[in-house]
């Protein structure tokens, strides 16, 4: 069983900054060898894809949504087993749940690739 959880969400204020975090475990697993990723999903809107970063062995390639792009840094602790989303500039259309996300690919960005999830971490941002 593969299990990935994510924490750090919570209440900011617009321009604010919030750092999640992504902690995965389970048998013979490592974010090493796997694509990991960052999607989001607001009320009455599908989930969409915000972040990723490739497996470590291929290189440490992020790709991004445009609207996250420069405001948002995904990163990976390879030691801990831990991604990481640092989301600074946050605007109230942030707001949302975020999920992690686990791909048995170097690197995803389709939501389909990705085989593992998270439950998600609330994100709200005041204006």
């Amino acid at each position: 069983q593969v299990h990935v959880v994510e924490s750090g969400g919570g209440l900011v204020q617009a321009g604010g900054s919030l750092r999640l975090s992504c902690a995965a475990s389970g048998r013979v697993f490592s974010t090493n060898n796997m694509g990991m990723g960052w999607f989001r999903q607001s009320p009455g809107k599908d989930r969409e894809f915000i972040a990723a970063i490739s497996a470590s062995w291929s290189g440490t390639d992020t790709y991004y949504e445009d609207s996250v792009r420069g405001r948002f840094t995904i990163s990976r602790d390879n030691a801990k087993n831990t991604v990481y989303l640092q989301m600074n500039s946050l605007k109230p259309e942030d707001t949302a749940v975020y999920y992690c996300a686990a791909a048995k690919k170097p690197i995803a960005t389709i939501r389909d690739d990705f085989e593992y999830w998270g439950q998600g971490t609330q994100v709200t941002v005041s204006s």
